[in-house]
């Protein structure tokens, strides 16, 4: 895992988003397409609105969501909202091209399944994707892999439903998904990130961020969380 350290979050944030614009390209060129998950969080939201003015293949862009809380259209609580202001909102993407958890479908586990379904389609069966991007709790989740839920435990599916956490139930990409990636893209910042910074630093299994495939992985951190 190679892991570089900025300054500030805003480093991190425009660093990370000159890679993924680069990654971009190279994918184009070999394969054609580039498909590209984002997480949630306040950490990717400057990342993603300067990946709007990089050099792209906008065309060849496909955006899919690492995780998304369940809730309605257009709550500030969703992921899908922050990244429609912040990347759809300033980049020539078609509706066609970024793909929505359906978190608003009653029964949650065919939902998980139809966008399991979407993975396949967009990026082949086992779906690969070519770029994953990680944030990191306080706590050492990742995506919406959280200490102690079940879906930890999930290797058989793609996309799967978490329990609460912190108020709401979860969709989120499971290990095998991520571990598949060509790549993997954390973005860490923040002071409340030192001590679980270290444990995915180490691999450390204690952490859900710990247990991910660590090759071919990039860390974009900020001062204050590698500290």
């Amino acid at each position: 895992m190679n892991v570089d350290v900025f300054p500030t979050a805003d480093d991190a944030a425009l660093a990370a988003a000159k890679a993924i614009a680069v990654a971009a390209r190279e994918a184009v060129a070999a394969r054609g397409r580039f498909v590209l998950a984002v997480s949630g969080g306040r950490s990717p939201w400057l990342m993603l609105r300067a990946l709007a003015g990089e050099n792209v293949p906008w065309p060849a862009l496909h955006v899919v969501q690492v995780d998304e809380r369940i809730a309605p259209a257009g709550d500030p609580a969703r992921n899908l909202t922050h990244l429609m202001e912040t990347l759809v909102a300033h980049a020539p993407l078609r509706a066609d091209q970024v793909h929505a958890m359906p978190v608003e479908d009653p029964d949650l586990d065919a939902a998980a399944a139809r966008y399991a379904a979407t993975l396949r389609a967009i990026a082949g069966t086992p779906p690969v994707i070519d770029l994953v991007h990680l944030g990191l709790g306080p706590d050492g989740h990742t995506a919406s892999l959280v200490p102690g839920d079940p879906v930890l435990a999930v290797t058989d599916r793609d996309v799967a439903t978490t329990a609460p956490y912190q108020g709401r139930r979860r969709m989120t990409l499971t290990f095998p998904a991520i571990d598949r990636a060509r790549a993997i893209l954390w973005l860490v910042t923040g002071d409340d990130k030192p001590a679980a910074f270290a444990k995915l630093r180490a691999a450390d299994p204690s952490v859900p961020a710990g247990r991910v495939e660590q090759a071919g992985a990039s860390v974009y951190a900020d001062a204050a969380a590698a500290s």
